[in-house]
């Protein structure tokens, strides 16, 4: 069942939870605490009267925009290539996004987000990520552009999770959609294992109302299990998982030292877990999930916006608090992205509706946005 309210409650989450960690990226704990108290950080650390989203945010709406150039081109065209071959398309937009300067110069290109001024600011860009792109190779994972299990395969792909309902999609080819979209980028069997956990999570909690946090997370376990049963590191990654959840109904441990036994969040199984045990201690709080998520000394940014997809996606847009509404960076497109994933193209190559709208920003690619703060 398709609810719009967990489409943007996904995406505005993941927002959330990247501008409150992204302050806090490079600072371990101490300073952390040092400098905000004994709780850490809580409220957005505004710039100029804005919470700053970073490249996380940045490219997952990118993804969203590569599912829906895509899906816009095999129904007005009649055929199309894989899912993560247009969302390839869609992160060389990005690239050029953090290598060029607003507007772009004339050429080609796929993501009407390229007309977005704000996409243009640089965010602490993953390395792996510019240099996976810039390269021109298509990673897959057969054949692996690299051996990279960093955090920026996982922390961009929750889009997937919430796109392919009622599409005739199985579980597990949406899974591998998600695995396969990590792996452009990211080539170790733990860099794309957990971004297809992560999918499988927010694929089962945003369209089964009955679905628990908790539930979903042993599902994905079955199903990467399933579909990785020959990866030698598929047991690590479980491990790390059943830690998780085992941590998160330990009332005698604070949420500081339970992440600490999970990692730091840099690689993305450490990212998926510290998301997993704070999206199931705190299930009904988005606030308190996103504040333990990026209250560490490790990549808050990107264990921030997983943990605020997951939550979000659970709650719904109406479970974040206003707090996390006001001044976000980008808070208009970004629910203009979740809804665009959840009304879908209606344009078909022979029918008679029409949208210019659609047109303008998944054919034409001219779309600009009236307001962007």
């Amino acid at each position: 069942m398709k609810d719009i309210d967990k489409y943007r409650g996904c995406l505005i989450g993941g927002a959330a939870g990247d501008a409150l960690g992204y302050e806090v990226e490079f600072l371990d704990d101490v300073d952390i605490f040092s400098r905000f108290g004994e709780k850490g950080i809580t409220e957005y650390a505004l710039k100029n009267g804005v919470a700053e989203i970073s490249d996380d945010t940045q490219m997952t709406l990118f993804t969203a925009t590569g599912l829906l150039i895509g899906t816009t081109r095999g129904m007005t065209r009649g055929l199309m290539g894989t899912y993560p071959s247009y969302i390839n398309f869609s992160y060389k937009d990005w690239y050029r996004t953090q290598m060029e300067r607003y507007p772009l110069a004339e050429g080609c290109h796929y993501s009407w987000l390229v007309n977005v001024p704000e996409m243009f600011s640089r965010r602490a860009p993953g390395n792996t990520c510019l240099s996976a792109i810039k390269s021109q190779a298509y990673g897959t994972i057969e054949e692996p552009i690299n051996h990279s299990k960093g955090c920026g395969g996982i922390m961009r792909v929750a889009p997937i999770g919430l796109y392919f309902e009622g599409k005739g999609f199985s579980s597990d080819e949406i899974d591998m959609i998600g695995a396969e979209t990590a792996a452009l980028t990211h080539g170790h069997s733990l860099g794309y294992i957990p971004a297809a956990g992560l999918v499988h999570i927010i694929h089962l909690i945003a369209h089964n109302e009955d679905m628990t946090i908790l539930e979903a997370v042993e599902d994905m376990e079955q199903a990467v299990s399933r579909l990785f049963s020959n990866d030698k590191h598929l047991q690590e990654f479980l491990n790390l998982v059943d830690n998780a959840i085992e941590l998160s109904k330990n009332e005698d441990i604070c949420d500081k030292d339970a992440i600490r036994k999970l990692g730091l969040g840099w690689v993305a199984e450490e990212t998926l877990a510290i998301a997993i045990y704070c999206s199931l201690k705190y299930s009904d709080d988005f606030d308190k999930a996103i504040i333990a998520s990026v209250n560490h000394s490790g990549d808050s940014d990107s264990t921030g916006a997983v943990t605020g997809n997951i939550v979000g996606a659970y709650l719904g847009l109406k479970g974040i608090p206003q707090k996390y509404l006001n001044n976000l960076e980008l808070k208009e497109v970004i629910c203009e992205v979740a809804d665009d994933l959840y009304n879908d193209c209606k344009i078909t190559e022979y029918g008679s509706y029409q949208d210019e709208i659609w047109e303008q920003k998944y054919i034409y690619n001219t779309y600009s946005p009236k307001k962007t703060t």
